[in-house]
């Protein structure tokens, strides 16, 4: 409760925070707001926007809803962004972890398939991966998760390597307590408020590299995405410009709010202290 006051007294983080609590209601309650199958075919093709009441922001050039389009690709951005961002950082945390508080060998060997990773850009190895397994939602948030994973394992080990020098784990270790133990009850939970800040902008990184992938064809043709609500309207852009740029309204907003939430996040930790 305190993170989150602090939170809230950081304009960056009110303003993130109220963008993003929008954003998950309407995810959530997608069905409710629009019934049905958003890739149905609806009404008349290429009505603009604010014409017609059953269609506020019109239809696109098969005749689909564009608003029930933008209301489930919420719903899909925000998954695919949070579970990436989720399966990011458990990988992380777990080689960070490992590689902190082993040293020697196991940390040297880490690291390098760590720099491996991170030499590769993460939008590149997304992309083959996504081209060679398939495109699906599940193959995308791993092909992102495994090109995002890199930067919390090296953010968790320079942590964990300082961390594990307190006096507080060196109690641990004279009272006899398991090297597993320390690691997970005294100096992950000390490790974490950083790279839980670091997460925000994994996840706003992964809405974007979904978008690009699903604008390229490499997303799921069941699901609708913003990215392939662009790539269809970009077809007939002078004609009817507003079916990409709707989209795209909406993934910006949706990418501002994420990052001001880091910041406003970044903020609220900066003043904490690590527990002793």
């Amino acid at each position: 409760m305190r993170l989150l006051r602090d939170l809230i007294r950081t304009p960056e983080g009110a303003i993130g925070l109220g963008i993003l609590a929008a954003l998950v209601l309407v995810a959530l309650f997608a069905p409710m707001l629009s019934p049905g199958d958003p890739l149905r075919i609806a009404g008349r093709a290429l009505l603009p926007p604010f014409t017609d009441p059953a269609f506020p922001l019109g239809t696109d050039r098969l005749g689909r809803d564009v608003l029930a389009g933008i209301i489930h690709g919420t719903r899909t951005s925000l998954a695919v962004g949070l579970a990436a961002a989720l399966a990011a950082i458990a990988i992380g945390l777990c080689v960070g972890l490992t590689a902190g508080f082993a040293g020697g060998l196991v940390d040297e060997g880490l690291m390098r398939v760590v720099d491996a990773f991170q030499i590769v850009p993460s939008f590149l190895l997304a992309l083959a991966f996504v081209s060679v397994i398939g495109a699906s939602v599940p193959v995308v948030v791993l092909a992102i998760a495994l090109g995002a994973w890199a930067d919390p394992a090296r953010l968790t080990r320079a942590q964990v390597l300082s961390i594990r020098e307190r006096d507080y784990v060196a109690s641990a270790r004279v009272i006899g307590m398991h090297p597993a133990e320390i690691a997970f009850r005294e100096i992950l939970p000390n490790a974490l408020p950083p790279v839980l800040a670091l997460s925000a902008i994994i996840v706003a990184a992964a809405i974007l590299t979904e978008a690009a992938l699903s604008f390229l064809g490499l997303g799921d043709p069941n699901v609708v995405t913003w990215g392939s609500m662009i790539a269809e309207g970009r077809n007939i852009l002078r004609s009817s410009p507003s079916l990409s740029i709707i989209p795209g309204i909406a993934l910006v907003v949706t990418v501002v709010g994420v990052y001001l939430f880091s910041e406003g996040l970044t903020k609220a930790l900066g003043g904490r202290r690590l527990e002793p």
